[in-house]
């Protein structure tokens, strides 16, 4: 799997304004529920659990909260660069200012687990990571990560 296989120009989100962690899931969870056409309620309560479990503030500026979610058709990610980093638990302690979401249908484990091992690898590149924080268009950022 490729990241290219699981994001699309679609589903890089400009303009997201949020202050914290809670504030950035919801509105996130509201993009991509309307682009997927499914239930926010359920977009927000999988990842909420899910940060329950653990923070996915990764480490280095990035987080990955995920979910698997009744009514996805397929494994899918989204992307939004913060203007502003905010506190998210990170295990580094670290604000987060990249921000990759993956909804997954209910019975995607493995590839479930594929699309995380593909944001992992994204985010440990620092010289992606670099670019990526100083892209100001779609267009640019989907370049970056699909190269």
């Amino acid at each position: 799997m490729k990241l290219s296989d699981i994001l699309s120009q679609n589903t890089i989100v400009m303009s997201v304004k949020a202050s914290n962690k809670s504030q950035l899931i919801k509105e996130m969870a509201a993009k991509i529920a309307r682009h997927e056409n499914i239930d926010v309620h359920m977009v927000e309560d999988a990842m909420f659990e899910r940060e329950n479990l653990g923070s996915t503030g990764y480490g280095a500026g990035i987080a990955f909260p995920h979910g698997r979610v009744e009514g996805a058709k397929r494994v899918k990610a989204y992307f939004t660069k913060l203007s502003e980093p905010i506190d998210y638990d990170s295990i580094d302690g670290k604000p987060v200012d990249l921000f990759f979401a993956l909804v997954s249908p209910e019975n995607s484990g493995a590839d479930h687990l594929e699309a995380l091992s593909v944001l992992s690898k994204t985010a440990q590149n620092k010289t992606l990571c670099a670019k990526l924080r100083k892209a100001t268009t779609k267009d640019d950022i989907y370049k970056i990560l699909t190269r």
